[in-house]
C-alpha cells in the first residue's frame, strides 16, 4: 500500500510524466481550511521557479504538458468542501473490506484527503509520478493511512477494476481532455457508481455536458464557490454524474 502502480503501458509518448523533484524548488507547508476542517499540504513555494525549469520546458515541447497540479486550485477546495459536507453511506466508510474510491488528476490530493477524512478508502491517481509522491506525503502529514496512489493513464485504465465513486477537480480546463475523461468514467464506474466533479466554469464545460449525454450519462449541477491563492472568490460547479438507466420495454 502506498506504492505507485506501474503495471500498465503508457499510451503514446508522454502519457505519463515525471516532473523532476528538484524542479519543485523549496517546499512549504500550508494549512488549508475547508468546511470546518484543517488540512496540512506540502507544496512548492514558487510556481514561477518550477515553470522555468528546463525539464518543464522540455515536457511542454513534447506534448504541451505543464504541471498545473503544483497549485491548489479553487475547484479542489470546492470539491473537498462538498465531500466533507456529504453524509456518506456506511458501506463506503466502515469495514475492512469496503470498496475503494478514486480521485483522478489528484495533484496535491486535497479532495482525496477530504474523502479519506470521511472514512473512505481512497486511491489518488495522476499521470505525474512526482504529484503522487507529494500527494501521498500529504496524506501521511494528515494522519490518513487508508490512502494509496496509482499512476493512471486515462486511455489505459486497469482492466477489470471498477469503483463506486470517482472524484475529479478542474480536469476539463482544456477541450482535449473531455473525451478521454468521459471514456474513463465509462470504464471505471460501477453500473450504479457516481462521479463528483468540480469545475471552475471553464469554457470546455459545454462540450463536457454534451459528451456526457452522448455517452449515456445523466448529471446534476450545484453552484459552488471558493477562493484562489490571492483570496479572490471563484465561481464553479459541482457535477454529480451517473449512468442513465434505460427503461425496460414491455414484453
Amino acid at each position: 500500500m502506498g506504492q505507485a502502480k506501474t503495471d500498465a503501458s503508457p499510451h503514446g509518448e508522454g502519457a505519463w510524466a515525471e516532473t523532476p523533484w528538484e524542479a519543485l524548488g523549496q517546499l512549504r507547508r500550508e494549512r488549508v481550511q475547508v468546511a470546518g476542517r484543517t488540512f496540512t499540504l506540502e507544496r512548492p513555494t514558487s510556481i514561477d521557479t518550477l515553470l522555468d525549469h528546463p525539464a518543464v520546458f522540455a515536457a511542454f515541447a513534447r506534448n504541451e504538458y505543464i504541471p498545473y497540479w503544483t497549485d491548489l486550485w479553487p475547484a479542489a477546495r470546492m470539491l473537498a468542501a462538498a465531500i466533507l459536507q456529504h453524509d456518506w453511506p456506511t458501506r463506503l466508510t466502515q469495514g475492512p473490506d469496503r470498496p475503494e474510491v478514486l480521485e483522478v488528476g489528484c495533484g496535491l490530493g486535497l479532495a482525496g484527503l477530504a474523502a479519506a477524512a470521511c472514512g473512505l478508502r481512497v486511491v489518488l491517481s495522476d499521470c505525474d509520478t512526482t504529484a503522487l509522491r507529494l500527494a501521498l506525503g500529504n496524506a501521511r502529514l494528515n494522519g490518513l493511512t487508508e490512502v494509496r496512489v496509482m499512476l493512471l493513464d486515462w486511455e489505459h485504465p486497469p482492466a477489470g477494476w471498477r469503483v463506486p465513486v470517482v472524484f475529479a477537480s478542474d480536469v476539463i480546463f482544456e477541450s482535449r481532455h473531455v473525451a478521454p475523461l468521459v471514456r474513463l468514467l465509462d470504464e471505471l464506474l460501477l453500473p450504479d457508481g457516481e462521479c463528483w466533479l468540480a469545475d471552475q466554469n471553464r469554457p470546455a464545460g459545454g462540450l463536457f455536458r454534451q459528451t456526457l449525454a452522448a455517452r449515456g450519462f445523466h448529471y446534476t449541477t450545484t453552484p459552488s464557490q471558493a477562493t484562489d491563492s490571492a483570496g479572490h472568490a471563484v465561481a464553479g460547479t459541482i457535477y454529480r454524474i451517473r449512468r442513465r438507466h434505460r427503461r425496460r420495454g414491455r414484453a
